[in-house]
């Protein structure tokens, strides 16, 4: 239908979708092994060689079925899940209730998959593995949908009703319903039915919300009934709404991402999305909200920081200092103790903060709480700017020897921590990252995350930083975004 209204074939106006999303991926800095379509020769073998598994163990019978189909969702919406609805023309329609989409009565004779007898063995995996489906609110709601009852599946549509679609092996008056032929695609990609075991089932699937009973409820028991395993792990993400309302092309209030990249820069909108999007439920976008955090931290708390601990007035050589351990002694517990050296028991507080950095962050990236990995670097960049402005760099003497090796010292301690937000950013902002470590002479071996050590100098272990000279780009590392109409008066001048 879609097709049809632009005036293309199906398979034309899937190309043009299809290279939309890749050109996206490549603006934004998106990198992949592989990008798969099911219009592709491996994927049609795949899902063929899926059906004759699910036909080979009984999982599939003919039946004639019958209920209220919505085209835009495919799939069958059960008569609890409908409203009545009045349409512009005063007509009154059924809706589905979740997703306002008008719903048809279709009857038709399809393929019936078995889901009914996978109710109990979908709970054990459930109630086995309770993380299989996080964040925790998405996993209760399947078992909650668990607990009703699992009607058997309709996986096929009449071939003469739908011509777009791998036909079912056997059968060519059917066509495999879609949803099917789409989840095999996550097979397809690791090379099922060969080679799919050098991945499957240690395999974590990124799934929206509004598809999360097809992907926890249905494909895991069609996974069981072909003899596989689920994937281990279905991450569940909710929704951007525009100011408290759900995007839509009526209202006129859809993000274009490609326009986002040039008002934000990449790095700017990935940072934004990834420190504001929080999995377990729906967040507002608007673009005031961008412009404030991308500004207040990254371009004034982390581009401030190095700006200020690199500048050639603080640092003349424009080398990675020295540390002093009798400015900053190392303590084995600094709680109640008086301050020794130069550093107060306000500093040893941040030192432990910061090297407790990278473990917290790694285990926030692995549970797929990224906003909370950078609530934690942000939190730590914070504090780094209040040690820096704490000690007041700038008035000490570096003349005076003392006063030297302190200096030194303050401004080691400042970029070491420069150090680990560059080296954890990096998934996240990839091109200030780059330009924060480059400016550190940090070489590209140099920043992975396994040899991340901070602070080395403190437990008495010599730092392979020290000394070095710094990378020869001092400008600046992040530059302030400008509120929407400030950007719209500055293209009309």
């Amino acid at each position: 239908q879609a097709a049809a209204a632009a005036g293309a074939a199906p398979a034309e106006l899937c190309a043009q979708l299809s290279a939309l999303f890749r050109r996206a991926f490549a603006q934004a800095a998106i990198s992949f092994t592989d990008f798969i379509r099911t219009s592709e020769p491996r994927h049609r073998r795949a899902v063929r060689r899926f059906w004759a598994a699910l036909e080979d163990r009984g999982a599939l019978y003919k039946g004639a079925y019958e209920g209220w189909y919505c085209t835009a969702e495919e799939s069958f919406v059960p008569e609890s899940q409908l409203a009545e609805r009045v349409d512009a023309q005063g007509r009154t329609r059924k809706v589905s209730l979740e997703t306002g989409h008008e719903v048809h009565w279709t009857k038709e004779e399809n393929y019936m998959f078995k889901l009914s007898a996978f109710r109990d063995p979908l709970q054990k995996w459930l109630r086995d593995n309770p993380r299989a489906i996080s964040p925790d609110p998405f996993y209760q709601r399947v078992v909650c949908w668990l607990a009703e009852d699992l009607p058997d599946l309709s996986v096929s549509r009449e071939r003469s009703r739908l011509q777009w679609g791998i036909p079912v092996p056997g059968d060519s008056t059917q066509t495999i319903y879609v949803w099917v032929d789409a989840l095999v695609n996550y097979l397809s990609v690791v090379g099922y039915p060969e080679t799919h075991g050098e991945w499957w089932p240690a395999v974590h699937h990124v799934v929206g919300k509004d598809i999360l009973k097809f992907h926890a409820v249905y494909w895991p028991a069609l996974l069981m009934a072909a003899g596989l395993s689920p994937p281990e792990r279905i991450l569940v993400h909710s929704h951007w709404t525009v100011r408290r309302q759900k995007m839509s092309k009526s209202l006129g209030n859809v993000v274009d991402p490609f326009a986002c990249f040039g008002r934000y820069t990449v790095d700017g909108f990935r940072y934004f999305l990834l420190r504001q999007g929080v999995p377990e439920r729906d967040c507002d976008y608007y673009d005031e909200k961008v412009v404030k955090v991308v500004n207040s931290e990254l371009a004034d708390a982390l581009g401030g920081l190095l700006n200020r601990s690199t500048a050639l007035s603080i640092n003349p050589s424009n080398t990675y200092p020295c540390f002093s351990e009798s400015c900053f002694p190392k303590v084995v517990d600094y709680r109640g103790t008086k301050a020794l050296g130069r550093a107060s028991a306000e500093d040893y507080d941040f030192v432990v903060s910061v090297a407790s950095l990278p473990l917290r962050v790694a285990s926030y990236f692995e549970d797929f709480q990224i906003y909370k990995a950078l609530e934690c670097i942000a939190l730590c960049v914070r504090q780094t700017n209040g040690f820096f402005q704490r000690h007041r760099p700038w008035k000490l003497d570096r003349k005076d020897p003392a006063e030297k090796l302190w200096l030194d010292t303050i401004i080691h301690v400042t970029l070491e921590c420069l150090r680990v937000y560059g080296t954890l950013l990096q998934p996240v902002i990839p091109n200030t990252a780059d330009k924060l470590l480059t400016r550190l002479a940090v070489a590209p071996e140099e920043r992975g995350l396994s040899n991340l050590t901070f602070l080395p100098r403190y437990s008495g272990k010599p730092c392979p930083f020290e000394g070095r000279q710094l990378g020869p780009d001092t400008g600046i590392l992040f530059h302030r975004l400008e509120k929407s109409g400030q950007h719209q008066t500055e293209n009309k001048k």
